[in-house]
C-alpha cells in the first residue's frame, strides 16, 4: 500500500522551468518526483476529448494518475432547482473529461447553506447527488468516483459529518478530506495528532475501512478568520496549520493508500514533494 502525491494545477515553477502546455504536465510531474496530478476545471470544463485523451496517454506512460476538480460554481444545495440541475450537468461534464484522461475521480464542492438551515441544505445536496449518480450511470460512467470535499468557510456545506453523510448514499462516493479546510472551519481544530486521528476514525466508522484506505485528500496550510478560510498559504508559513506530519504518520501506520493533492499557493508541487519525502522516510526508520 502506498499514498500518491501531486499538485492541484501548476506551481509557479512550471512556467519558470519553461513549460507552457498542459500536455507537458506529465513530464513536469515526473521531473518533480511526484506521481499524481489534479487537473483544474474550477472555472468550467474547457478541455476537449482529444486533448484530454492526449494528456491521459502521456500521464499513463509515466505512471501518473489524474483526477479533476469540477467547477467551483456547482451548488448541489441551492434552493433554486435550475441551479441544482445545472450542477448535475457540470458534474457530468467533469466526469466525461476525467474519463477521457483515463482518470476516475472528480472533486466537487457541494454548495453553501445560504439562508436555509444546514439540515435543509444537506437534504437538497443529497437529492442532487442521487441525481448526479443516476446521470453518470446513464452515460456509462458508473466507474467515475464523485469526491465531495470538506469546505473551509463555516457557512459552506462541507463539514466532515456532512461529507460523510453524502458519501453514505453510494459506496462509489469517496470523501475528499481537505485538512486545511477542516482546520480553518474549526478555527485551528486540527492542531494535534489526536484531533487528526479522529478524522480517520470517523471516516472508517461511518464509511468502512475500504473507503478510508483510498480516500482523496487536499492539503495546504490555510489562513483563517472568524468565518473560516481566508487564503491558502505555503509550507513556509509557521503561524497557521495544519501540519502534514501527523496526517502522514497516521496514513503510514494504518497502511492506507490515499491520494494527497497539495493546494499550496504557488508552491504546490514543491510542497507535495516535501510531503512525499517525509512519507517515504517513515518506512525507512
Amino acid at each position: 500500500m502506498s499514498a500518491k502525491f501531486g499538485p492541484a494545477g501548476n506551481s509557479e515553477s512550471f512556467s519558470a522551468m519553461g513549460y507552457k502546455s498542459s500536455l507537458q504536465v506529465p513530464e513536469y510531474i515526473e521531473k518533480m518526483g511526484l506521481d499524481t496530478f489534479e487537473y483544474q476545471c474550477g472555472r468550467g470544463v474547457n478541455i476537449g476529448e482529444e486533448k484530454a485523451s492526449q494528456l491521459g496517454k502521456l500521464a499513463k506512460e509515466k505512471g501518473i494518475t489524474l483526477s479533476l476538480h469540477a467547477p467551483y460554481y456547482i451548488s448541489m444545495s441551492s434552493v433554486e432547482e435550475q441551479k441544482r440541475l445545472n450542477s448535475i450537468k457540470y458534474i457530468l461534464d467533469s466526469a466525461r473529461a476525467v474519463n477521457f484522461m483515463g482518470g476516475n475521480r472528480i472533486v466537487v464542492h457541494t454548495g453553501s447553506c445560504g439562508k436555509i438551515s444546514r439540515e435543509q441544505a444537506l437534504a437538497l445536496a443529497m437529492d442532487t447527488m442521487k441525481l448526479a449518480i443516476e446521470a453518470l450511470d446513464s452515460e456509462g460512467l458508473s466507474h467515475i468516483h464523485i469526491c465531495p470535499e470538506t469546505m473551509g468557510k463555516i457557512n459552506q456545506l462541507g463539514t466532515l459529518e456532512e461529507v460523510i453523510a453524502l458519501c453514505s448514499l453510494d459506496e462509489r462516493l469517496i470523501p475528499c478530506i481537505d485538512f486545511g479546510h477542516l482546520n480553518a472551519r474549526t478555527l485551528g481544530g486540527l492542531s494535534s495528532e489526536t484531533e487528526m486521528l479522529e478524522v480517520f476514525k470517523k471516516i472508517e466508522n461511518s464509511l468502512g475501512s475500504d473507503r478510508l484506505k483510498v480516500f482523496h485528500s487536499h492539503f495546504s496550510k490555510i489562513e483563517y478568520t472568524a468565518g473560516g478560510e481566508k487564503k491558502h498559504l505555503t509550507f513556509k508559513d509557521d503561524v497557521f496549520g495544519p501540519n502534514y506530519e501527523p496526517v502522514l504518520e497516521i496514513t503510514a501506520r494504518k497502511n492506507l493508500s490515499p491520494t494527497f493533492i497539495c493546494e499550496s499557493a504557488g508552491t504546490q508541487a514543491e510542497d507535495s514533494k516535501t510531503m512525499k519525502t517525509y512519507y517515504e522516510a517513515l518506512f525507512n526508520k
